[in-house]
C-alpha cells in the first residue's frame, strides 16, 4: 500500500513519521539532567501490577470513518453506522469486530484539542501538555514507567513496538531522565544484537561485564549524574533483555493464537504487545500508521482500517479473557481526527475541534459513550475534554494519583496539568 501520497508535507510530520519509525536512537541519553526526580507523593505509593497499551493512529484517525459515524450527514461520507454489542451505541462498519467488543469500551466522542499541527497535536496527547519553549514534559509512557514500572521484572517499563524499531532508545522521558525513556522494537523482531555471538564464551562474557561493573563503580564515584546512570542501566536492561529475547518472539505461541491474531504487522505486534503486558513491562506504545488522508480518505480507511479492527478486537478479547483487561487500559488516540468537509481530493484534513479516542480496561467504564458531537460532527456538543483531561485520566485509570508532583532539581513539578482534572464520569 503507498502510504504517503495522501498526506501533507509538513515538516512536523516528516519529522514524527520518521521518529515513529524508529531512528529516533539514543537522544535521550544527552539531556542536560542533573539529577534523577524523585516523588513527593511517590513514595507513599507502591508499584501496582496496572499495565497501560496505547494504540497510537498516527496521522489523525478519521473520527467519522471510526467511532462517531454521520451516515446520511453531507460530511459523513460513504459508509454506515452498525450496531454494537452495547444497545444505542454505533460505530462504523469498517469495525464489525471491534464493534462486538464495544461492551469492553468506553468512547469519548467530545475531543477538543483545537490544535490542526502533527507534531504538536501529538505532543499534547502524549505528554497532557501544550508545547511551549520553556519547558519539556515526559510522555505518558515515561511517567507510567516511573510510577508503575516494576524493575525486576528484568524488562525495560516502557517500550514502543513500531515498523523498522531497531532496539534504539527515544527522548521522551524529559525531566524523569533517560532511564524511562523508550526502547523501539521493530515490529515482532527481538532487540537487534541481542544474542551473544558464538565466538565468546559465557565465561569470557562474564569476565567482560565483571570488569565493565567495577569501572563504572570507579567512575560513578567522582562523576555520578543522571545521564551516566543511565547509561550503567542500558548495559545491565540489555543484559536482561538477551536473557529474555524469548518473550519478543510471537513463533513462541501456539499456531492457533496467531491465526487468530491475523497474518498482518500490526497483528504480529499486539501479539507481541499482549506478551510484553504478560511478563511485566508496565507501557507499550503500539504504532499504526499513516492516517494523514488528505487525498483518497475513503478507500485508504477501508483497507487500512480493516487491518486494525481484526488485530485489536482479537487484542482486547484476548486480555478480557485472559483476565488481564481488569488490570490493563488500552488506550487508541491520534493528534487529533479529520475534517468532517470532504475536499476536493475525497480527503479529509485536520481537525481537532471534534474528535474521538477510545478506553478499554482499567478503572474505567465499560460499554459507554461519552460526550457527543452536532449532526454533521462538526463541533463538541456535550461532554467535551482535551489531552491534559485525558492524561489525568488515563493515570486515574491505573491507579496513580494524577494531583501529585515530583522534585526535580529542588522544583516541584505536577505530573499532569494542574489546570486540567479526570473525566470523573468515566471512571469506576
Amino acid at each position: 500500500m503507498k502510504r504517503a501520497n495522501y498526506a501533507c508535507g509538513s515538516m512536523d510530520h516528516s519529522v514524527n513519521r520518521r521518529r515513529f519509525l524508529g531512528t529516533s536512537a539514543m537522544a535521550g541519553a544527552a539531556c542536560s539532567l542533573s539529577s534523577l526526580a524523585t516523588g513527593v507523593a511517590a513514595r507513599e505509593v507502591t508499584k501496582n501490577d496496572y499495565r497501560v497499551v496505547v494504540f497510537n493512529m498516527h496521522g489523525g484517525l478519521s473520527q467519522l470513518e471510526s467511532w462517531d459515524p454521520k451516515p446520511g450527514a453531507k460530511t459523513g461520507g460513504p459508509f454506515r453506522a452498525i450496531p454494537t454489542s452495547v444497545p444505542g451505541i454505533h460505530i462504523s462498519e469498517l469495525m464489525p469486530k471491534t464493534a462486538q467488543q464495544m461492551h469492553h469500551l468506553c468512547l469519548l466522542r467530545g475531543v477538543n484539542t483545537s490544535e490542526d499541527d502533527h507534531g504538536k497535536g501529538a505532543y499534547m496527547m502524549l505528554t497532557g501538555r501544550r508545547q511551549t519553549p520553556s519547558a519539556e514534559y515526559p510522555q505518558i509512557g515515561s511517567v507510567a514507567a516511573k510510577m508503575l514500572h516494576d524493575e525486576q521484572s528484568g524488562l525495560p517499563g516502557h517500550i514502543i513496538v513500531t515498523p523498522g524499531g531497531g532496539g534504539g532508545r527515544g527522548n521522551e522521558a524529559a525531566y524523569l531522565g533517560p532511564k524511562y525513556s523508550s526502547i523501539h522494537l521493530g515490529g515482532d523482531k527481538p532487540p537487534q544484537n541481542s544474542v551473544k555471538p558464538d565466538a565468546i564464551t559465557a565465561e569470557a562474557e562474564a569476565r567482560r561485564h565483571e570488569f565493565r561493573r567495577r569501572i563504572n563503580e570507579q567512575f560513578l564515584t567522582q562523576r555520578r549524574s543522571a545521564v551516566t546512570d543511565a547509561y550503567t542501566h542500558s548495559y545491565e536492561q540489555a543484559l536482561r533483555l538477551m536473557e529474555r529475547r524469548e518473550i519478543f518472539d510471537v513463533s513462541k505461541e501456539p499456531q492457533a493464537a496467531q491465526d487468530r491474531y491475523g497474518n498482518s504487522e500490526l497483528g504480529r505486534q499486539c501479539l507481541v504487545a499482549r506478551r510484553l503486558l504478560e511478563n511485566g513491562v508496565s507501557f507499550v506504545q503500539v504504532t499504526h500508521s499513516n492516517y494523514d488522508t488528505h487525498n483518497d480518505n475513503f478507500n485508504f480507511h477501508i483497507e487500512q482500517v480493516g487491518e486494525f479492527d481484526e488485530a485489536f478486537a482479537t487484542f482486547v478479547d484476548d486480555l478480557a479473557q485472559r483476565g488481564m483487561l481488569e488490570k490493563t487500559l488500552v488506550v487508541v488516540l491520534s493528534e487529533f481526527g479529520r475534517t468532517p468537509n470532504i475536499n476536493l481530493y475525497y480527503g479529509r484534513d485536520h481537525w481537532s475541534k471534534a474528535w474521538s479516542v477510545v478506553m478499554a480496561g482499567g478503572k474505567t467504564i465499560r460499554g459507554a459513550a461519552f460526550g457527543k458531537t452536532n449532526d454533521d460532527g462538526t463541533e463538541v456538543v456535550d461532554g467535551q475534554v482535551d489531552h491534559g483531561d485525558i492524561f489525568h485520566t488515563i493515570l486515574r485509570s491505573v491507579g496513580v494519583d494524577s494531583s501529585q508532583s515530583l522534585i526535580v532539581d529542588g522544583r516541584e513539578l505536577p505530573i499532569a496539568d494542574p489546570a486540567a482534572e479526570p473525566i470523573w464520569k468515566v471512571l469506576v
